[in-house]
């Protein structure tokens, strides 16, 4: 017999350790069953997906067509080495290469985001012959060695000292700014002018890459401003570095487009993916570079490896999702759905003192409380939460059957990509009610 659900929860605090949490903090709730959006713990209560899990899980729960490709692959085989051919590894590299800009060459295979970062910034080292990386303050890369030093955020620190040349910079956060700019041109203009100061103050001909989030993910779901991106992509022509768009998170439809670079007519030298490549069914991300990165290997040896790069299973479950977003029409309804909840979290702004701003491109998106409009202090301090306010909206969100996760004095609001226009506003009630409780409680503004 099967474990209960509170036999499941018991046996994985004994003896699993949780990423990112004090342990004695943690209490997991055991889930039975997923379909769709949905999942459902060992008491019957149903919840809503409103993160996808970990921003990965694009297709929801269940998929018959991703199931199945995997099914059909395991009864092949499970594993093959990555010097061999293998018919999904093939494809599926090939398919991925097709959908990128034509610049673009060969694809690397990795575990997940986090090497794909890793190895990003080795191929960028091994052709520029450099060693310094830039990166941003609220970047998130993982928590890897190289990744995690590339990362600009807290979660850094216990790699620190970190690896000589890895240098950040701030990305442009307009709502923080103290700078106020005349429009979203005058602002690029602005971070453009001191980033390029900052290469030519770290030596122009030492740089490597600048890897950045093509839109800051968990640190606020920072979106651009018009031609910052291409502005990055100037600076890195003007002094040979290769622009590296970390897109783990934003990629394969988050944002309406099969990749958020796509937003903003820019061609990077390196795109990093993971998560919607297999929207979680099982581990696997990757590196596409240019072609002329890759005829650089073509002569040089490329010394990244991993053992189960380019893993059969992972890249026939990669296919089917490649091929469930075409067949799906999933672009189209995150364009159609995300209208209604860009309408719904402005309506959201207009409305509440506690929310300060709202961001949000197709269906991803994040709602930032504050203790006052005016002022725009933040209900949680940078780096610290004392009272554990962001916890408690988070459980309040929980209690009601909507999942996510949030960071400082963020809320995200990313929910698969399958989600139907009834499902969104029903969830959306559900994050009202927790801003008017935001709102009304003396707790949030202590």
């Amino acid at each position: 017999m099967g474990m209960t659900g509170k036999e499941v929860a018991e046996t994985q605090k004994k003896y699993y350790l949780q990423s990112w949490a004090k342990q004695k903090d943690v209490d997991p709730i055991p889930m039975e069953k997923a379909e769709g959006i949905y999942l459902w713990d060992y008491d019957g209560n149903r919840y809503a997906d409103m993160s996808s899990t970990q921003v990965n899980v694009n297709l929801g729960y269940g998929n018959e067509d991703i199931n199945n490709a995997m099914k059909e692959q395991i009864d092949k085989f499970a594993w093959m080495g990555p010097g061999y051919g293998v018919e999904s590894r093939a494809k599926l590299a090939k398919m991925i290469v097709e959908l990128m800009p034509d610049n673009m060459g060969k694809v690397f295979f990795t575990n997940g985001g986090a090497d794909a970062n890793e190895n990003a910034i080795k191929m960028a080292r091994m052709y520029t012959g450099r060693y310094k990386v830039m990166s941003r303050y609220r970047s998130y890369h993982g928590s890897t060695f190289g990744a995690g030093n590339a990362t600009g955020e807290p979660r850094r620190f216990p790699l620190e000292p970190g690896i000589p040349g890895f240098i950040k910079f701030f990305d442009p956060y307009l709502y923080r700014e103290q700078i106020s700019f005349a429009s979203e041109e005058e602002a690029t203009d602005y971070y453009i002018a001191k980033l390029r100061e900052q290469i030519i103050y770290e030596g122009r001909d030492q740089i490597a890459a600048i890897i950045l989030e093509t839109i800051t993910g968990t640190n606020g779901i920072i979106i651009p401003p018009k031609g910052y991106l291409q502005g990055v992509r100037k600076l890195c022509d003007e002094f040979g570095i290769v622009m590296i768009c970390d897109e783990v998170m934003a990629r394969f439809g988050r944002t309406g487009k099969m990749f958020a670079f796509m937003n903003f007519d820019v061609k990077p030298d390196i795109v990093t993916f993971a998560k919607g490549v297999t929207c979680g069914y099982i581990q696997l991300g990757g590196a596409c570079v240019s072609k002329e990165i890759a005829a650089y290997f073509d002569d040089h040896t490329l010394s990244c490896g991993l053992t189960y790069c380019g893993h059969p299973l992972a890249c026939a479950a990669g296919v089917a999702c490649v091929n469930y977003y075409d067949k799906a029409h999933i672009l189209e309804n995150v364009n159609k759905v995300g209208a209604v909840l860009a309408e719904k979290l402005d309506e959201f702004r207009d409305k509440y003192n506690c929310v300060g701003d709202v961001r949000h491109i197709g269906l991803f998106s994040c709602v930032e409380f504050v203790k006052d409009k005016k002022t725009k202090e933040p209900i949680v301090p940078y780096g610290q939460d004392p009272y554990g306010k962001l916890p408690r909206i988070i459980a309040s969100l929980r209690d009601k059957g909507f999942l996510t996760f949030g960071h400082e004095n963020m809320v995200l609001c990313n929910p698969p990509l399958i989600i139907t226009e009834e499902q969104l506003l029903e969830e959306l009630d559900k994050l009202e009610a927790v801003i008017q409780e935001v709102e009304t409680d003396p707790f949030y503004m202590q």
